[in-house]
């Protein structure tokens, strides 16, 4: 197909030039190669183009009828590449970004007029959307995800740290007091994440000589969304794991403070997730690139 294109585009530019050894001049050909490629198309199409002479070539009625209909296929053609090669070497088209509603609202949202105001060849598309989502089946360019990375076929760069702490109001550890070891909150209302994978009722920890503690929670209340676990936590319901992102404002406040602090859950990372390509478009890099600059280590709920 692409051998026709290029044969039509040089019949073309021999009519417009008169002869083959013009056209052929005009694209760096030999005369010799020219004519190949010119009954290759003939032979391709099963019809003559051209009555030749001694002096002349005579445009057959076929001929006429590639010219007419195929000029404007041609054009298109080109122009269409000309654009593609303008946004491979600069920042322009449409970018498709999928990203959790909480963390998308919080930290991305308010991050997207900068990127726009210096991009102005981008067109920006957001997905707020808390599933995990097919990026090559829906047609998205990247997607910012929280913690591991479960698709081999995807790559991942990481943007910044993701650091997870247990939480509790001020007036829930009054009135029940404060843990001292993980063990501790077997004896305590937890609030329990549940989503696809299932209950995530196991809290993990690592101890003081980095030993891995595991302690199974459990409590009232379980939902699939982080926003009912927080709003439970600030109104005193019990201890919640979460992530620094997620709490900072509350902690910042008072309306929340962390316990467990020597224990730390193992750390998990906010990544900028691709599908694997060989050319990345350079709209693509650019937003990475600044979401990393403005998240990166320490992150801005961190500092």
């Amino acid at each position: 197909m692409a051998d026709s294109t290029a044969d039509i585009a040089l019949f073309l530019r021999v009519l417009d030039h008169g002869s083959i050894s013009a056209a052929a001049r005009s694209l760096d050909l030999s005369v010799a190669v020219a004519s190949q490629r010119l009954k290759r198309l003939e032979t391709h199409l099963g019809v003559r183009l051209f009555q030749r002479t001694t002096r002349q070539l005579h445009v057959t009625p076929e001929g006429t009828r590639l010219a007419e209909q195929g000029r404007p296929l041609v054009e298109e053609l080109d122009a269409l590449t000309n654009d593609l090669r303008a946004a491979g070497s600069g920042v322009a088209g449409t970018l498709r970004v999928t990203t959790s509603s909480t963390f998308g609202r919080m930290y991305l949202s308010p991050l997207l007029p900068e990127f726009l105001e210096q991009h102005p060849r981008v067109r920006l598309q957001v997905d707020f959307d808390d599933r995990n989502v097919d990026l090559v089946a829906r047609g998205f360019d990247l997607a910012i995800r929280i913690g591991a990375l479960d698709d081999s076929s995807l790559v991942a760069r990481r943007l910044a740290s993701n650091r997870r702490v247990v939480v509790a109001s001020p007036e829930y550890l009054a009135r029940h007091g404060t843990p001292k070891t993980p063990a501790e909150l077997a004896k305590h209302e937890c609030i329990v994440m549940v989503g696809d994978t299932g209950r995530r009722d196991v809290w993990h920890f690592r101890g003081r000589r980095g030993e891995a503690i595991a302690v199974r929670v459990g409590g009232r209340l379980e939902s699939t969304q982080g926003e009912t676990q927080r709003d439970a936590a600030v109104q005193g319901l019990g201890f919640a794991m979460h992530s620094t992102w997620h709490v900072w404002p509350d902690l910042r406040a008072g309306r929340l403070v962390t316990v467990l602090d020597k224990y730390e859950a193992p750390p998990t990372a906010i990544q900028a997730v691709m599908p694997q390509r060989r050319h990345v478009p350079p709209r693509v890099r650019a937003f990475v690139d600044f979401v990393a600059e403005r998240l990166g280590d320490p992150p801005p709920w961190e500092r």
